[in-house]
């Protein structure tokens, strides 16, 4: 079995932030000495080095006081949704969307509402269709740049004009998860929404060390809000947890300063198995136009012409992910991202493993 499910890269931690670990772990030996405890809000280099990278990034105004450092992303979106949602709250979400955002709202006791965005124009969100989808009881919006499964990403003009709408909505907060920000193979960087003009009182970004900067397994997240929601988040995790440990906090620091250097080795490293996925699906019979996506390192492949006919769409969709594993490769089914048919196919493995995925793919599409 090969897997292309997994969220995870296959990517190498950085040598940086491997230094920087050992440095704290030679330091707490020769001393005789426990490590450090951070603050429930995180390390204070870790948060103003975030601080800086936004700033960097067009966030003129971020400081280090809206920074928290979490437990990976997952729990920084928990905390966030628990501190913003009452129950019954009303959150809006257009699909295809990472699947884990439905239990997590459920979770935090808010009500999911979704909207489907169309493959036939590259996922685009308009204002016209954002409008109609909002309501005056809408308290939270949730969207993805770049998007997983998707690898959509909005554009600085597109968060203009999605921002204008929202502007009509006074209650309403928007979260845009960026922890994909790093892996961008579009002409321009990942706009973050902290980077747009106006008002940042009721904006929230979430993001994480693992993805974009290769610390998969060392379980550090961060997001960036309002100060008062920082802070109540940051009181949050002390009640409930652990700060994050400091050598995973220093090991992210150091990624943090060489951040624009890992992320272009990652997308170097990335780039075969792109093209080699994107050629392989366009091979297969009956194959739609692909749009590459933009960012992260997925491809979600519209397989709907493989369903067995006849079968309601999620249970086609099952169906057909069963044949792909009985044949020797998993895969997520897009019903779990809304959009049954689908599969979101992960090309940050290596060349081998993909051509084998792609070998017994082929057999199934046959």
């Amino acid at each position: 079995m090969v897997s292309l499910a997994s969220g995870y890269g296959n990517f190498a931690a950085p040598e940086v932030a491997l230094e920087a670990a050992k440095a704290v772990l030679r330091d707490a030996q020769a001393q005789g000495v426990p490590l450090v405890v951070s603050p429930a809000a995180g390390l204070p280099a870790l948060r103003e080095a975030m601080a800086q990278r936004y700033q960097q990034r067009g966030a003129v105004a971020v400081t280090a006081e809206q920074v928290i450092i979490t437990g990976g992303a997952k729990s920084g979106l928990f905390a966030v949704l628990s501190e913003l949602l009452c129950s019954g709250d009303e959150v809006l979400m257009p699909t295809p969307n990472w699947f884990g955002f439905f239990d997590l709202v459920r979770r935090a006791g808010g009500e999911l509402r979704t909207f489907p965005l169309a493959a036939a124009d590259n996922y685009a969100l308009t204002p016209e269709t954002l409008l109609q989808a909002l309501t005056p009881a809408t308290r939270l919006l949730i969207l993805s740049n770049p998007n997983n499964p998707t690898g959509r990403v909005y554009a600085r003009e597109e968060w203009a004009a999605l921002l204008s709408v929202t502007a009509e909505f006074p209650n309403l907060w928007i979260l845009s998860d960026e922890i994909y920000e790093g892996i961008c193979f579009g002409d321009a960087p990942v706009t973050t929404l902290l980077a747009m003009p106006g008002s940042h009182e009721q904006h929230v970004v979430i993001s994480g060390f693992s993805k974009s900067l290769a610390l998969t397994g060392w379980g550090v997240g961060c997001l960036v809000a309002p100060v008062v929601l920082a802070r109540a988040v940051a009181a949050r995790q002390f009640s409930t947890g652990a700060a994050v440990p400091v050598l995973s906090q220093l090991a992210a620091l150091a990624a943090t300063e060489h951040a624009d250097a890992i992320g272009a080795a990652l997308c170097a490293q990335l780039g075969p198995t792109r093209q080699q996925l994107l050629a392989a699906l366009a091979a297969l019979p009956g194959a739609p136009a692909v749009v590459a996506p933009e960012g992260t390192y997925y491809v979600f492949a519209d397989f709907t012409r493989f369903l067995t006919p006849g079968l309601p769409a999620a249970e086609g969709s099952a169906t057909l992910v069963r044949r792909l594993a009985e044949a020797g490769v998993e895969v997520v089914d897009g019903a779990s991202c809304g959009a049954p048919g689908f599969v979101r196919l992960s090309y940050a493995v290596d060349e081998a493993a993909l051509q084998q995925a792609l070998v017994a793919i082929a057999t199934v599409a046959a």
